[in-house]
């Protein structure tokens, strides 16, 4: 049933939980309140928010956006030891964490913050690394669907006994656009769906990698050709958390992701260290040139 609050996004009005601006906000896993932090002051310009899943990643796409844009970075706002978050001029980078429920809070308490600050017509990006399906390392994946380990399109949520189907939507638009934006920088790039694994071994089809053996090789080429059928280039373990609720909320969404290894081929990563750093930057080159290019769109340059 609608609750008593409202979130605007990019023009909408959507009934929300328990989101309310006269009240003292409190973001918990942030450290962040209103009581603390000038939400207005602070982040009331946001524009884009760059979500990935480790901390030391997004605090170096922080450091070379800044360094590559002319931006000051800020150093870690979050005041708690969960999440890092970083904010570079109307750019907002934090670390989600492993798995979808931990992005799920972050990025709860993010549309949280910005709506207490007023921010509108602001996008969201899930930049990371991933395991391809069927392609080769260094190949940049720029989903264009997502789909849960049941291979639908929703994020499943249990409510009190009750199973929700939340679809999980990306923005198409953003999707061409990154993968557009890859092509002239020459990046191997290919659009497709992305699976969101519930962990990293067995939904991985890594049974014989982990502590539990239940599946074999045998048993994952054939799931890895029923993940071809469906269009399936890489797994994570978020897409369907970020697509549902960036949906949800009509946020333009867009995830786009390196893969490290061809899960046709190998169950580890086997690249060089130099490669390796290389191919983590990718997805921050191609989604930093977007940003560049609306900031100075909107700039008249």
């Amino acid at each position: 049933m609608p609750c008593s609050s409202q979130l605007i996004s990019n023009g909408d009005t959507l009934i929300t939980n328990n989101t309310s601006v006269n009240k003292i906000k409190i973001l918990y896993h942030l450290g962040i309140t209103s009581e603390n932090t000038n939400f207005s002051a602070e982040y009331g310009d946001v524009k884009f928010v760059c979500l990935g899943g480790s901390y030391t990643r997004i605090r170096n796409y922080a450091k070379q956006f800044s360094q590559l844009y002319g931006y000051q970075a800020s150093n870690n706002l979050c005041k708690t030891d969960r999440y890092e978050m970083y904010k570079t001029g109307p750019v907002l980078w934090a670390n989600h964490g492993i798995g979808g429920p931990s992005l799920s809070i972050i990025l709860d308490e993010i549309l949280q913050m910005l709506l207490c600050a007023g921010a509108t017509n602001f996008e969201m990006f899930r930049l990371g690394t991933s395991g391809g399906i069927g392609v080769q390392p260094g190949t940049v994946i720029v989903s264009n669907g997502a789909i849960n380990t049941a291979l639908e399109p929703y994020r499943y949520q249990w409510i009190g006994g009750e199973l929700v189907k939340r679809p999980a939507i990306l923005d198409q638009q953003l999707c061409d656009q990154l993968y557009h934006i890859a092509q002239q920088q020459k990046v191997p790039v290919v659009k497709g769906v992305t699976l969101c694994a519930d962990d990293f071994y067995e939904s991985q089809y890594r049974g014989e990698d982990g502590y539990f053996c239940d599946n074999n090789n045998n048993q994952k080429m054939d799931s890895m050709n029923k993940l071809i059928e469906k269009g399936v280039k890489n797994i994570e373990m978020e897409s369907v958390y970020f697509a549902a609720i960036t949906y949800r909320a009509k946020i333009p969404g867009a995830i786009c992701c390196v893969a490290l290894v061809n899960r046709f081929e190998e169950n580890i990563i086997k690249m060089s260290k130099e490669f390796h750093e290389e191919a983590e930057m990718r997805p921050f080159k191609i989604i930093s040139e977007y940003i560049y290019r609306k900031l100075n769109l909107k700039n008249g340059k």
